[in-house]
């Protein structure tokens, strides 16, 4: 890999390309609109732009790379799918739960349309009716010849970051781990990298702000993730190359990437075989190196990946890095979760995220699912609108019930302040966890994950389509012997039926409402167990039943 390196610098030096000093003059400035785009270049001729403008970062990048293949080549963990499915889940991770994702960026300056803001502002001709960010642009900040994304990142100060206070807000919310986005599709690294200066401690906030929230949430005794989203970056400003703007301006190469043209032969993202858009071995070197960097300067106890790491040119590299990732964490006796999407690893070899969506029923391996706090958007935008703590803890509970984890996105303003409504809804998890905790934290999932008459819709981006649960509604878990019965809903008759606890089943010993102190009347039945409970609602949102059985249940 090294050599490979060395031999493609010099021949775009050889080429009269430019020299990396020459291509990285800083962020401002107009760019020439006679600079070629896609139409007059190939993908290799791309490609060579944005190698030459990051080729004074080859020494590091190769300083990186060989300490991730030493660390391979000593560890338990080879590069290949059989070795890696020997992986087992830490416990830590099964047992937290509930987790904070932190979408930040350069995108909450415009703080227009979406997180995707920097893709869809050089989309001229997007067939998407909801999206305007190109007219948006032009009409509030210029042409992108004359003003580009990267004239954003000034302008994003963080100077109201407090990362003590967000890892604590973090922390009452019930959160056992945190996962801020290290670098999103954009290219800007959050974090003190070394190989780019297209960094938040070089410019824009001056601050290594992935770092001082790494530091505040470990104080808070909470677990740290970091998500990367750069497998994307290879084609993530491709609109700007089909018409004048500053992506064209090899100056720029470092912070747009490859902008290679985007062919993908399907509606569906999940559909990567049919995914054929031209990712070069340069940058799957770089994308290595960007993430092992990550491990290596911050040592995150989890990694989240977006899914285009699964497209057929790149898997190769994402199983490599994995290798490394369990290699090192082996080596610091550290046990660490490795997320991904659709099926872009094999079974077994990491933890299956589905993105704002559930599953029909319980998974026997542990999941997670992600979703965000915000209605419209991943990142920070005005006028967004919060959900509320109900249907984000009815969603929690599904998902506990059936062996997952529920990851919660928030997304800060570019001055650093958390929006109040979501600080709010935290704050009432939070709430109610404090309550309710010990039906959700360290459980495991029971026979059948619960009872009543609302189907939720399964897969991803399902979120939308959700309906809300009823006082018929039980999800169930397990703990130290004991099984908790959850309902979503507080019956207007104050009894509470659960059908899957018949006489003719396992006996019930005991029963409590968890937050009520007085006793409760309760009959076993042959059509299940009926529960008298007081006139008024003892909580809020969701109500949890800690019953006993005979004989108890395995803990």
């Amino acid at each position: 890999m090294n050599t490979f390196w060395a031999i493609f610098t010099l021949l775009l030096c050889m080429a009269g390309l430019s020299t990396p000093t020459a291509l990285a003059q800083g962020i401002a400035g107009t760019s020439d609109k006679a600079q070629p785009t896609a139409e007059e270049l190939s993908p290799e001729a791309i490609d060579a732009q944005w190698v030459a403008a990051t080729a004074s970062f080859a020494q590091q990048r190769k300083r990186v790379l060989d300490l991730a293949d030493a660390t391979t080549a000593a560890g338990p963990f080879r590069d290949d799918w059989d070795s890696l499915a020997t992986y087992r889940v830490p416990d830590w991770y099964r047992d937290a739960k509930f987790g904070i994702f932190v979408h930040w960026g350069v995108f909450s300056v415009p703080a227009f349309g979406s997180e995707w803001y920097s893709r869809n502002m050089y989309l001229p001709h997007d067939t998407d009716p909801t999206d305007h960010d190109y007219a948006h642009h032009v009409a509030t900040f210029g042409p992108q010849t004359t003003f580009g994304y990267k004239d954003f990142i000034p302008q994003f100060r963080m100077e109201r970051f407090d990362p003590a206070a967000w890892a604590l807000l973090f922390r009452k919310a019930g959160a056992r781990y945190v996962v801020p986005v290290a670098e999103h599709h954009d290219g800007f690294a959050l974090y003190a990298s070394r190989l780019t200066e297209w960094n938040a401690a070089n410019m824009g906030p001056h601050r290594d702000l992935f770092g001082a929230l790494a530091t505040a949430v470990r104080a808070q005794g909470l677990y740290l993730g970091a998500s990367s989203h750069r497998a994307e970056h290879d084609w993530f400003f491709d609109g700007g190359r089909t018409f004048p703007s500053d992506v064209n301006d090899p100056r720029f190469a470092g912070l747009y990437g490859p902008a290679q043209q985007r062919r993908l032969e399907s509606d569906d993202d999940a559909v990567v075989g049919k995914d054929f858009t031209y990712v070069s071995r340069a940058f799957r070197e770089d994308w290595l190196a960007r993430t092992a960097e990550i491990v290596q300067l911050y040592h995150p106890d989890l990694l989240y990946f977006d899914w285009w790491v699964g497209s057929p040119d790149f898997r190769e590299t994402e199983r490599r890095f994995a290798a490394y990732y369990y290699d090192d964490a082996a080596q610091r006796h550290q046990p660490v979760v490795m997320n991904y999407k659709f099926n872009n690893m094999r079974d077994g070899s990491g933890v299956l995220d589905v993105e704002r969506g559930e599953l029909p029923g319980i998974r026997p391996e542990p999941w997670q699912t992600d979703t965000s706090l915000s209605n419209e958007s991943w990142g920070y935008i005005d006028n967004d609108t919060y959900k509320q703590p109900e249907p984000l803890i009815h969603e929690l509970i599904d998902v506990v019930s059936k062996n997952g984890n529920l990851l919660l996105n928030i997304g800060p303003r570019a001055d650093g302040t958390i929006p109040e409504a979501a600080q709010q809804t935290l704050l009432a998890i939070g709430a109610w966890l404090d309550t309710n905790g010990e039906a959700i934290y360290a459980t495991r999932p029971w026979r059948q994950f619960g009872e009543g008459p609302t189907q939720l819709a399964s897969g991803s981006f399902q979120d939308k389509k959700e309906k809300p649960f009823t006082p018929a509604d039980f999800r169930f878990t397990t703990r130290a012997g004991n099984l908790y019965a959850i309902e979503l809903g507080w019956p207007p008759t104050h009894e509470a039926f659960i059908h899957s606890l018949p006489s003719t089943g396992p006996k019930v010993q005991s029963v409590s409402l968890l937050g009520y102190a007085q006793p409760l009347t309760w009959h076993q039945q042959p059509d299940g167990l009926h529960i008298e409970l007081p006139q008024t609602p003892v909580g809020r949102y969701a109500y949890t039943f800690k019953i006993g059985l005979s004989p108890p249940l395995n803990p």
